[in-house]
């Protein structure tokens, strides 16, 4: 089955679209990169997103304004994703959407929601599209995240050691698994979150982040302003958990600094780098892990990325293209994953991930031009994942 994955991370920057052949083969889900292609959100729309978002306030017509303009750059996205991944025919299309708002009382998930109006989407491609991948997680009791962590533990359970798999996107998450316990998901905090944040307020929108790590590069970290950071409670809250920019904003990290004496940018930088580095080896640590396999944008940031190996002490951290997962597709691989799974009737979480009382069929159908995409039911779901060369 031709599935094309869209997906767009809380750092709103851009749509990435990419394309897979998917088939179950002795109980193994084997995945075929056929490529993939990435679309700068339109300049407008990612604007009044930015203005729009937590912890902004809105009303229910901009909601429905942001649902289709969402909806349909999605669309424009999916037309250009099955014309030139897929030759013109695709048989799924999986949309997770962009993240709006994610619910998060004392601990638990009430509710998340992601905007992008599916139907514009089929209109325009024809093709059925799944989304609203969180909900039914969040109802069974999880948290809806990250729920990536299926791919995780199917792909990298049986390599050696405490594997951990690692995506720095505008928040972190690790998925864990070891060999005999049960794997183990969560947002461990801020990635790009916060440095894009403070990239955009201190170059007055120059700069939308900071490329090459060349601000991080140039200050220090502040020592207080640091362990202020640091204390932040959710660190300490066991998971699973969840978090967003909710929480990780610009306005929280101006709280973390009252009373302190003005900051040069270049050090405020450094020191949201530093706290993503620390925050996300401290998670790895705690749960053992031996090596790390990393994706998502902040991968590019090369002072992050040293900054982390330091931390982790020894730790092996690698991109998943090593392991011939491309790095810059592995989320919307991961979702293209999930409708597959969808539409199979099988089930896409891991209640240890997620904390959900149970595995659950994810998402929402919404039909295409013809009938729904149909295969031979499989008797059992896969245990693991394997990738087949492709165009990587």
């Amino acid at each position: 089955m031709r599935v094309i994955g869209l997906m767009s991370g809380t750092s709103y920057d851009a749509i990435d679209a990419a394309a897979a052949d998917l088939r179950i083969e002795d109980g193994q889900l084997v995945l075929t990169p056929l490529g993939l292609l990435s679309q700068p959100y339109p300049a407008a729309l990612r604007a009044s997103l930015a203005e729009s978002l937590p912890p902004a306030t809105t009303t229910l017509e901009q909601v429905c304004r942001f649902d289709t303009g969402i909806g349909q750059a999605f669309a424009s996205v999916a037309v250009q994703a099955v014309e030139q991944l897929c030759g013109g025919q695709a048989d799924l299309i999986v949309s997770h959407g962009q993240t709006a708002f994610h619910w998060v009382d004392e601990g638990s998930v009430r509710g998340t929601l992601q905007l992008g109006q599916p139907a514009w989407i089929a209109e325009a491609t024809g093709t059925a599209v799944v989304s609203d991948l969180r909900t039914r997680d969040v109802a069974a009791g999880g948290q809806g995240a990250p729920l990536v962590s299926i791919v995780d533990v199917l792909w990298l359970r049986g390599r050696p050691g405490t594997p951990v798999a690692l995506n720095l996107g505008g928040i972190a998450n690790i998925t864990v698994v070891p060999a005999v316990d049960d794997p183990i998901a969560f947002d461990t905090g801020p990635a790009n979150a916060l440095i894009d944040a403070v990239v955009r307020e201190v170059t007055a929108g120059e700069f939308a982040f900071d490329a090459d790590g060349v601000m991080a590069g140039r200050g220090q970290i502040h020592p207080e302003l640091f362990d202020r950071l640091l204390a932040e409670p959710y660190y300490a809250r066991p998971a699973p958990k969840s978090t967003g920019k909710e929480l990780f904003h610009l306005g929280y990290l101006a709280e973390a600094m009252t009373g302190l004496p003005p900051i040069e940018p270049d050090d405020l930088v450094a020191t949201v780098t530093a706290l993503t580095a620390r925050t996300v080896a401290d998670a790895v640590r705690a749960y053992g892990g031996t090596e790390v396999i990393a994706a998502g944008g902040g991968i590019r940031n090369p002072v992050l990325m040293h900054l982390l190996a330091e931390e982790l002490r020894g730790v092996r951290l690698l991109a998943t293209d090593e392991l011939g997962m491309p790095s810059a597709a592995k989320e919307a691989y991961a979702f293209a994953v999930l409708g597959f799974l969808t539409v199979n009737g099988l089930g896409g979480t891991v209640p240890s991930c997620t904390g959900a009382r149970h595995t659950s069929v994810l998402g929402s159908i919404t039909p295409g031009a013809g009938p729904l995409p149909v295969s031979p039911r499989p008797k059992w779901a896969p245990v693991g994942l394997r990738l087949d060369p492709g165009v990587v």
